[in-house]
């Protein structure tokens, strides 16, 4: 039971002696919304299944729960809200290729790839459950045949793509640092970014990629507040109590994540396959 082992954790944690009080009833409350969260979880979708309630993949037929961090925020559409108009403009740019580094399960892969039917979505993730769920999801919307799945990224891959209109949705837990250096591969001077920058893992990271980038792209910096609005919602989750709704928005986020959306300066050297 989910309950029972909660309740255990948290004991075991509180019985440690600790002379961080603070932090210590910090990490239990955390430990307690998560277990919150997964219960809001199951209650949504034993009234509504996976289908996502709104924002950019609205109406699309989800999972049943998330490789990596959150589920339920995906599910009511409130994943990632800041995020949102950059994620429709970069649908309606009509990218030929984009490339999703750290796809986990296909939120967004898949979720793209609905709405972007001439792009061919290449995701990347090292873990090999995320990549089967990937995977799986693509299979369900009918679009594996556009939906190209990998393992590891590295910087020389991004050559394959040079000259060729490229978006990158980069979402790796702090190895961004690594992975984005446009001196380690030129490429990316000439591909537009989405970038998660994981200042909480990698303090300072941010500071890091603007300065890398400021020469060849405009950038802008989204910010995330942690307040979400739900556009829409059924009767009965607003007679939920506004705790309950909150953490069904919650993303469980330790820290900071601004995202970085980065404009290149440069056209493509070639004109887009097929063109």
């Amino acid at each position: 039971m989910l309950a029972d082992t909660v309740r255990q954790r948290l004991a075991d944690w509180l019985a440690k002696p600790r002379t961080d009080k603070n932090g210590q009833l910090d990490v239990s409350l955390r430990l307690l919304a998560k277990w919150r969260s997964q219960l809001i979880q199951n209650t949504l979708q034993h009234r509504d299944g996976t289908r996502i309630w709104s924002g950019p993949f609205e109406g699309m037929e989800f999972l049943p729960r998330s490789t990596h961090g959150c589920h339920v925020a995906k599910l009511t559409g409130s994943y990632e809200q800041p995020l949102q108009p950059f994620i429709e403009e970069a649908i309606q740019a009509a990218y030929p290729i984009v490339l999703n580094i750290g796809c986990a399960e296909g939120y967004y892969a898949v979720g793209m790839a609905r709405r972007m039917p001439a792009t061919r979505m290449h995701a990347f993730d090292i873990d090999p459950a995320a990549r089967q769920a990937c995977g799986d999801l693509a299979a369900r919307h009918g679009v594996s045949d556009r939906v190209e799945i990998g393992a590891r990224f590295n910087p020389d891959d991004f050559a394959a793509y040079d000259g060729q209109r490229t978006l990158v949705l980069c979402d790796i837990e702090g190895a961004e640092q690594e992975l984005l250096d446009p001196e380690a591969a030129p490429a990316l001077r000439g591909m537009d970014l989405i970038v998660e920058s994981h200042d909480c893992e990698v303090p300072g990271l941010t500071k890091v990629l603007t300065g890398r980038f400021e020469s060849s792209h405009a950038i802008t910096v989204v910010e995330d507040r942690g307040d979400r609005r739900l556009a829409t919602a059924p009767p009965w989750f607003t007679r939920l109590g506004h705790l309950d709704q909150l953490l069904a928005t919650w993303e469980w986020r330790s820290g900071p994540t601004p995202w970085l959306v980065m404009k290149s300066r440069q056209p493509p050297a070639t004109t887009d396959p097929g063109a």
